[in-house]
């Protein structure tokens, strides 16, 4: 069983920066997609970041430059460092997990999800 656990969530004042983290646990193979969503309140779901089994990674234009996606395959853990943090990054942030493709962005359908983090930046 394929189970993705968030932390590193909180509330900071803008401008500043929080690192999250995904545990993910159970998947069967060595090669797979990742990403963070985000869900504003009153707003639909939205793409944030995604990184291949290469290492390739994509961004929402909206977080280019501040945002940095990584993951340390060792510890089966994905990363997302978030910083120069604006009131409206301020939402719950998902762990998704999938199988591998050559884009893990564009389209992707993530097919395991994990609870979320709550991140609140103040202004």
């Amino acid at each position: 069983q394929v189970q993705l656990v968030e932390s590193g969530g909180g509330s900071v004042q803008a401008g500043g920066s929080l690192r999250l983290s995904c545990a993910m646990t159970g998947y069967p193979y060595s090669s797979y997609c990742m990403g963070w969503y985000r869900r504003a309140p009153g707003l639909e779901r939205e793409g944030v970041a995604a990184i291949d089994s290469n290492g390739v990674t994509s961004y929402a234009d909206s977080v280019k430059g501040r945002f940095t996606i990584s993951k340390d395959n060792a510890k089966n853990t994905l990363y997302l460092q978030i910083g120069s943090l604006k009131p409206e990054d301020t939402g719950r942030y998902y762990c998704a997990a999938g199988g591998d493709s050559r884009d893990c962005w564009a389209g992707y359908q993530y097919f395991y999800w994990g609870q979320g983090t709550e991140v609140v930046i103040s202004s």
